[in-house]
């Protein structure tokens, strides 16, 4: 993931401030380091190497906050082999044959002599502030690319750690469009296949009294099985809507969502800045969780007003809905709050929920617009 531009003068402060702290870490672990090879065959050697990789990690801990504070550079931690068994002896080979060790030191032999420069350039963006304006940002994103090459996870474990990912978010995929698919199975038989039902044995009932010469009860009947034919209609057409209403084919998120609150008993806030349009899966996923989560807040929240936001950048279109009902909200499995982060996994999408007891409500999803 590319590194984003840093903050001039959190930069120039990282740059100048960097160097001290780097000298310590250089000079402490690369003595114990030293210390602990040369002693290694005395077997003392192995507790002191132990404590050298413990000062790396814990420095470059440090690094990676302190990247993220300055730099705004999100670092993740690698993945780590474990021991293989209990002891010191099992903890350090663990951690000689971990490959995250070895770019780890690589970090801290390098992170000194570059710290020196880098001070150098913070001083003269301090003294120089067009050179400040322009380089230091710079120097700053190349640093945070630099860090993340060496401290974040190797390639293969990004690569793993996706695949993982993709799997998971396939598995919920197919369990959500499992669950649609039943409840549209559901919708079909308790409403319309019903309403259908009894539209047929109306008209049969009209049939026997035509032949028993009863105009009046043809009427009656006739009337019913009309009643019961445009209820079945207004439900195959709710059904349809909920699948994939044409508004939003037609004339995308901001009338389709403008639409769906216009229909909800209370008064909701609708804001949408979506272009370019997204593609469809992302204004399908989108639509289904503002409905879904609309209509819980209307059903178990208490709120009597709620709002809803939609926005995009060039990767994600995010959505939140807020409302002030009385809170409590959360994600338990096989609950309805987990079938839409079902659904927004369908996309590798994520979904979140803020909801402390006594409100408000903020539930959240960040939807990819390309995978």
């Amino acid at each position: 993931m590319p590194v984003t531009r840093p903050p001039t003068m959190r930069t120039i402060g990282f740059l100048v401030l960097s160097l001290p702290i780097r000298l310590a870490a250089f000079v402490l672990i690369l003595v114990t380091m030293l210390v602990g090879v040369a002693t290694t065959m005395l077997w003392i050697g192995i507790p002191v190497l132990l404590v050298a990789t413990s000062l790396m990690y814990s420095y470059c801990t440090f690094e990676r906050r302190w990247a993220h504070r300055m730099l705004g550079v999100t670092i993740a931690e690698p993945v780590r082999r474990r021991p293989v068994g209990p002891g010191m002896l099992a903890v350090w080979q663990a951690r000689l044959l971990d490959t995250a060790t070895w770019r780890e030191f690589a970090f801290v032999l390098i992170a000194f002599p570059l710290g020196i420069v880098e001070f150098v350039a913070g001083v003269v963006s301090t003294a120089v502030p067009p050179f400040g304006i322009f380089v230091a940002p710079r120097i700053g994103t190349m640093h945070g690319e630099l860090a993340t090459s060496f401290l974040g996870p190797n390639r293969t474990a990004q690569l793993e750690a996706r695949t993982q990912q993709l799997r998971n978010s396939r598995a919920r995929g197919v369990d959500a469009v499992e669950a649609e698919r039943r409840r549209i199975e559901r919708d079909l038989h308790d409403g319309a296949q019903q309403r259908l039902v009894s539209v047929a044995m109306s008209l049969g009932r009209a049939q026997l009294k035509l032949d028993l010469d009863d105009p009046t009860a043809v009427r009656e009947l006739i009337g019913a099985a009309h009643a019961d034919a445009k209820l079945a209609v207004s439900e195959l057409r709710d059904l349809a809507r909920g699948i994939y209403p044409p508004v939003l084919q037609d004339r995308g998120l901001d009338a389709a969502l403008s639409s769906l609150t216009a229909r909800m008993p209370i008064p909701i806030e609708v804001e949408v800045t979506v272009e370019p349009r997204p593609p469809a899966p992302v204004e399908t996923t989108t639509y289904f969780i503002v409905s879904e989560t609309l209509t819980n807040v209307t059903k178990h929240s208490g709120a009597d007003r709620a709002s809803v936001r939609v926005t995009r950048d060039d990767d994600t279109v995010v959505v939140e809905i807020t409302d002030n009902g009385h809170g409590g909200a959360s994600m338990r499995p096989g609950g309805g709050l987990a079938g839409l982060a079902d659904r927004a996994a369908t996309i590798d999408g994520v979904l979140t929920v803020v909801s402390p007891v006594g409100g408000p409500t903020v539930v959240r999803a960040d939807l990819p617009v390309r995978w």
